[in-house]
């Protein structure tokens, strides 16, 4: 699963963007450039040829700190960063790093900021998409005790459909075409508007079907933790890569008796096994209530 390529958008504030781009382009040896467009983007051009972005987004709660406390600020302290195409094997670490620094120079994050993990989906079939749409629908509930997403992004990262879910697997599409036609029902907007309102759920469709062909996975609060961080990236490629293995998904939600133990064994399931992923398997199931270790109090 971590073959598997993504791009990552961390929203913050705290800094301005200029600061966010001046950190950013010194972890990377890289050189800024303003482009003064709609969003006030800041590139940073990397010596390995990519760039990465820094850009203002309307819907992030503009703070900064004062003498230890938190105040309103301008829209300079909304920031966005948006990375080039990534692979968790080559980049996590840099990553990681480049969190920690822009956490030190100051950024925080707010109720109003969210993560965006989009992953690459060049090798997804009608089946492996009705997968995906499945394994999310049954786990909505779980994931997003698990995710505790802020209200006030619940408009930006709604539940799966329940009515796209039926009719997926009432008319059980055998093509693209036919289940993006399903995607779209009900909606009278063009397709083509990037901010189309079919966007704005825990899984985003609209950006596969709209030429970038990449699945994302918005259901993630914002975090300048590093290891939290991981944990989403982790989780967003094991789901992807779920859904483009497994032959058929159910969208039947489980009977949950032990919300922990249910998580912790459904990570193992598709991949968080051993050491190496025992902190992204805390860091999932903390928010959860019951046992790790034991599916029934009883016992």
């Amino acid at each position: 699963m971590f073959t598997k390529r993504f791009g990552i958008e961390i929203e913050f504030t705290g800094i301005t963007r200029a600061k966010a781009a001046e950190v950013t382009a010194a972890f990377l040896n890289g050189t800024v450039e303003s482009t003064h467009d709609y969003y006030d983007t800041y590139k940073i051009s990397a010596p390995d040829g990519r760039t990465w972005k820094l850009m203002s987004d309307a819907s992030i709660d503009c703070r900064r700190k004062e003498y230890g406390r938190v105040v309103s600020a301008t829209r300079e302290y909304s920031v966005e960063l948006v990375s080039p195409i990534l692979t968790y094997q080559e980049d996590i670490k840099d990553l990681q790093e480049l969190v920690r620094r822009l956490r030190k120079a100051q950024a925080f994050t707010n109720a109003s900021c969210g993560i965006h993990i989009h992953l690459d989906g060049a090798d997804h079939t009608p089946r492996s998409i009705r997968n995906y749409i499945n394994i999310i629908a049954s786990k909505n509930d779980l994931f997003y005790k698990a995710l505790q997403i802020a209200p006030e992004r619940m408009s930006y990262c709604k539940k799966m459909d329940s009515l796209l879910v039926e009719k997926i697997n009432r008319r059980k599409p055998k093509t693209m075409e036919a289940i993006e036609n399903l995607w779209y029902e009900g909606y009278s907007e063009s397709t083509s508007r990037h901010y189309h309102s079919s966007r704005y759920h825990f899984l985003n469709l609209h950006s596969f079907f709209t030429g970038n062909q990449t699945v994302e996975l918005r259901g993630f609060n914002s975090e300048l933790h590093a290891g939290k961080i991981r944990s989403y990236i982790v989780l967003a490629l094991a789901l992807n890569h779920q859904a483009l293995t497994q032959k058929c998904a159910s969208a039947k939600k489980p009977q949950i008796e032990n919300e922990k133990f249910a998580m912790r064994t459904y990570l193992n399931r598709i991949g968080f096994i051993g050491e190496e992923f025992a902190n992204c398997r805390e860091h999932l199931t903390a928010n959860l209530g019951g046992s790790a270790a034991w599916r029934f109090r009883a016992a």
